[in-house]
């Protein structure tokens, strides 16, 4: 059974260049464009990993990690949160929605990967990610 990981990102060229990292890594991509859609992709499948934008139409990065949190099957999941704004500023935020983490974007290629590959081989025994 292959590792699924759920990109929330709205911006088009952002998602095509997070794919490309992504894709060499253990985990098959979904996509979704907003936060809402990220919502309900989150309802119909299980992913082991969530990558999410911090600004987006309709809803939110921390709004859709806090609904995220609610729901038993993600509960544990590592939810990694991305902004374009200070990450320091960010990470309380990210903290109290219930983030595993906050990077700063433009997301540093070999950083994510190694996170993904980190992650890949932890699954099954979620922790906290620290950075």
């Amino acid at each position: 059974m292959s590792l699924q990981l759920l990109l929330v990102e709205d911006k088009p060229a952002t998602r095509e260049q997070l794919l490309q990292i992504i894709e060499q890594s253990p985990f098959t991509v979904s996509c979704a464009n907003d936060g809402l859609d990220g919502l309900n992709r989150s309802k119909s499948q299980h992913f082991d990993v969530v990558l999410v934008d911090h600004k987006m139409p309709l809803m939110d990065g921390l709004a859709l990690i806090k609904n995220l949190r609610q729901s038993k099957h993600y509960q544990q999941t590592p939810i990694i949160l991305m902004t374009t704004q200070d990450a320091a500023q960010v990470q309380p935020l990210a903290d109290k929605a219930g983030a595993n983490l906050c990077l700063p974007k433009p997301v540093e290629a070999q950083r994510l990967l190694g996170l993904l590959n980190d992650l890949a081989a932890t699954t099954g025994n979620p922790q906290q990610t620290t950075a």
